[in-house]
């Protein structure tokens, strides 16, 4: 997979999400299809720390989960994950027209099924809540506040991030871990673990 450094004004608006093209008559001349760019956003970053820290996370993570779920159950999670990061950035604002850019939607799904699979952490049920649901709300909710706090300093910072799309894709991720388990292994152990 080749990843492109993002100029200003360049490749971000030809290949980045831009929320305002999707459903409405905003358009730019040349770019992609407005329905591919959540994935070729994934491909397009700000600069080369944007960059490395996605490739850090992805070698980190991707080395782990793929050989669970196999390589192409690992490219639809990381496809879908994309995906799913664009459509969190669009709810939380479907006019705006900067473009979106970079893996960290993607990758946070990853991180989400990482997180899953590889936790040594016991945790108890709650009730009738059994203890997988109990470990995918606490990291949901440890991530979204993590996101948040990090989006508020990075603003005060004068920086813009898309905090929203990495909620949605780690959200994704929570959700598709256990379905990818068994698809993988048709319900022969694997998936009851999670």
């Amino acid at each position: 997979l080749s990843y492109f450094i993002a100029p200003a004004g360049g490749i971000d608006s030809f290949a980045g999400f831009i929320p305002a093209r999707m459903g409405s008559d905003y358009q730019i001349n040349g770019a992609l299809p407005a329905i591919l760019t959540p994935l070729s956003a994934a491909f397009v970053h700000a600069g080369m720390m944007h960059l490395a820290l996605n490739m850090v996370i992805l070698i980190y993570c991707g080395r782990m989960v793929e050989p669970v779920l196999g390589s192409a159950r690992f490219i639809v999670l990381y496809g879908a994950g994309a995906y799913a990061a664009a459509g969190a950035q669009w709810l939380a604002d479907p006019h705006t027209d900067v473009p979106m850019v970079g893996a960290s939607g993607a990758i946070s799904a990853l991180v989400a099924v990482y997180s899953l699979y590889f936790s040594r952490q016991k945790v108890r049920p709650i009730g009738p809540v059994p203890a997988p649901v109990v470990r995918a709300l606490w990291l949901g909710a440890a991530w979204v506040l993590i996101q948040l706090a990090f989006g508020i300093m990075m603003q005060a910072d004068g920086t813009s991030i898309a905090t929203a799309a990495h909620i949605g894709g780690f959200l994704f991720g929570l959700l598709a871990a256990r379905p990818l388990l068994h698809n993988r292994f048709g319900g022969q152990g694997g998936a009851s673990a999670l």
